[in-house]
């Protein structure tokens, strides 16, 4: 049985945290970024124990034990085994497989500022197109802000700062949405591709799709897209606060992860929501984006029976950058659960001596997805050392 943390609200401070005094090790030593979606790609998948041979708690989950109970992660050299745990049971559990993409099934080319990636898998081809809007100051390579679905931070933010921008259009892949006609599960143009995952939620599917769009930054390189690979960031707010997330979770290329009033099924913890009245939780949420199993088999009370939950989500992110923008004026957001679960994820991060490179931020009097200006300070000192590597204190 894996360890478990209690749920301790906590008010998240702007400032930084100092690292957790029983590991010590200097910050230049973690990593910021990695040349691989998945470092730990080559490590067997857990045990996914059934319904009945999974224990009931109400408690989180410890993000650093093992799947199988046996201890704890000692150093920063086992965390990609456990990320990897963390991910293998996301998947199996809530959002469905994300497939690897062999690197020669990749076509990639410019046209213009746009990106055009060609993905061919079992025969069948899937295109993305996205334009890259670059910046009028600094130097190619830029950074990179990528847009799930739109961008929804100010376009003030990144005005007179040397980061490119584009938008990943999640239709491409899969074309689910609340507000406009769609395809229905199976029927998406990622379904061509690979039709034994017709199962699978949007989450996986979008997140695989915004990993193709890396891949072709990747294969054409710099000279010929002026992009930064060490600098790309994501971000999204609402749904594709969620999205944003679980594609920063998903992709170790991705340097800096903004998720905005992501709400439930997001930053959110499943276990804590639950308790909570009027707010997106497992048994309230469009289950367009997760695994239609998911719901049948942890929901009510089921949901303590669930082996990770959304701060292990959080985590994944770690050793690289996550920020979490909420909103409390919208109750449906479930702000307080994703305070708990960024607390809990912390604890990763602390783990290794490198608390500064999360944080939380809830503001409210603003519509929702209209970031307010009392947070431009927060948002703006990450995308300055995270995106564009400045040195010296993020907070002052």
């Amino acid at each position: 049985m894996r360890k478990t943390i209690l749920t301790i609200h906590l008010t998240m401070c702007v400032a930084a945290v100092m690292a957790a005094t029983f590991y010590q090790q200097d910050d230049e030593d973690i990593p910021r970024v990695y040349q691989q979606e998945h470092t730990g790609s080559h490590f067997a998948s857990p045990v996914m124990p059934g319904y009945d041979q999974l224990p009931e708690s109400q408690e989180l989950p410890d993000p650093l034990a093992w799947s199988n109970g046996q201890g704890i992660v000692s150093n920063f050299g086992e965390w990609s085994r456990r990320r990897s745990e963390i991910a293998a049971e996301i998947q199996h559990y809530e959002i469905g497989e994300k497939p690897a993409v062999d690197l020669k099934d990749i076509h990639a080319r410019m046209d213009g500022d746009t990106l055009i990636v060609d993905v061919t898998v079992n025969g069948e081809t899937l295109t993305l197109r996205s334009a890259i809007h670059y910046p009028k100051t600094g130097k190619a390579p830029y950074a990179l802000m990528i847009g799930t679905s739109m961008l929804s931070l100010p376009k003030l933010l990144f005005e007179d700062r040397p980061i490119a921008t584009m938008t990943f259009h999640e239709a491409q892949v899969n074309d689910y949405s609340q507000w406009r006609p769609h395809h229905d599960r199976g029927e998406h143009p990622f379904d061509r591709l690979y039709p034994h995952l017709k199962d699978n939620g949007a989450y996986s599917e979008w997140a695989w799709g915004l990993s193709r769009l890396i891949d072709g930054l990747q294969q054409l390189g710099e000279e010929k897209t002026k992009i930064d690979m060490q600098h790309i960031g994501v971000s999204g707010c609402s749904y594709a606060g969620k999205m944003a997330l679980f594609c920063g979770a998903f992709d170790e290329r991705i340097a800096l992860t903004i998720a905005q009033e992501p709400g439930g099924g997001g930053a959110a913890a499943w276990r804590v929501s639950h308790r909570m009245d009027g707010v997106e939780c497992l048994d309230k949420t469009d289950y367009h984006w997760f695994l239609e199993s998911m719901r049948t088999t942890f929901s009510g009370d089921s949901v303590y029976r669930l082996p990770y939950d959304h701060h292990e989500l959080c985590a994944m992110v770690c050793p690289r950058a996550l920020l979490i923008l909420g909103n409390p004026d919208y109750k449906w957001l479930a702000d307080e659960s994703a305070r708990v679960s960024a607390q809990a994820a912390r604890k990763v991060w602390e783990r290794f001596g490198i608390g500064d490179r999360i944080d939380i931020s809830i503001v409210g009097g603003h519509p929702h997805c209209m970031l307010p200006e009392s947070q431009y300070p927060i948002v703006e000192a990450f995308l300055e050392k995270f995106l564009l590597g400045k040195t010296g204190g993020l907070f002052h």
